[in-house]
């Protein structure tokens, strides 16, 4: 079985725990949404898409395990660092490099390395286009504007 499937059991069956089946199924179309927007945003930058959307398939999921979106970007890091070093999916730079991304991924206003990037970009095309009925957030504004010229 190859990694991305692997973490993604595993995603899975952490999410399957979820008791509210509405959150349970707001938690599996964005961990997966953005974890496919990841992939192709790495393709289209010359990026891993592997470790890109397996940063984004965990990059949620402290969030929807704790119920609390508070820090949950460096708690988020610290929790996907725990399940691929368990997993043993990754070696140490590829798990740094995740564990960066997800660190950084609420951070839209500041522009940190590549692979950040493709996770922050990847999130907001999910938050921005997921549901069109929704107004763009305010910190999401600029970011999703340069999304819209890069990839339309």
């Amino acid at each position: 079985m190859g990694r991305l499937k692997e973490l993604r059991k595993y995603v899975n069956n952490e999410l399957i725990q979820l008791e509210d089946e509405d959150k349970r199924n707001s938690a599996i179309v964005h961990l997966y949404g953005v974890s496919l927007a990841a992939t192709i945003l790495a393709e289209k930058r010359g990026l891993d898409s592997e470790l890109s959307s397996m940063a984004a398939m965990l990059h949620d999921l402290y969030a929807y395990k704790s119920g609390s979106y508070e820090d949950h970007a460096h708690k988020g890091a610290e929790l996907a660092r725990t399940i691929l070093e368990e997993l043993q999916l990754t070696n140490e730079e590829e798990t740094d490099i995740i564990c960066s991304a997800i660190y950084h991924h609420d951070d839209k206003h500041v522009t940190d390395s590549e692979m950040d990037e493709v996770l922050k970009d990847a999130d907001v095309i999910h938050h921005c286009m997921n549901d069109l009925s929704k107004p763009i957030k305010e910190k999401e504004q600029s970011r999703y504007e340069k999304l819209r010229l890069e990839l339309l």
